[in-house]
């Protein structure tokens, strides 16, 4: 009897969510770091993905400690560094 949650190997859904969670990371960086309106197609492409770049930086640290509650709080889980990654950027945020 083996226990899936027990023997450690980032999943293809680990792995999806830490590229999210470094994606969204980027995008907020880049947006409060640099004058998007300089340029106008950059100004585009931030005015088009801020909504749902928005709704990533609060949906995917939920699920992230989710699927870090299934594998019982691993300090291994690509989840828990997706959490520190968005928990990092909503701070930089709030901070500035």
């Amino acid at each position: 009897m083996t226990n899936d949650s027990l023997k450690f190997g980032n999943s293809k859904k680990s792995k999806f969510v830490f590229f999210l969670s470094i994606l969204v990371t980027t995008f907020w960086l880049l947006v409060n770091l640099i004058d998007v309106y300089k340029y106008k197609i950059v100004g585009v492409f931030s005015e088009l993905l801020w909504l749902p770049m928005l709704a990533g930086l609060f949906v995917l640290p939920i699920l992230s400690f989710i699927f870090l509650i299934k594998e019982r709080f691993s300090l291994k889980s690509l989840y828990f560094y997706s959490i520190l990654l968005i928990g990092g950027i909503f701070t930089f945020m709030m901070i500035k």
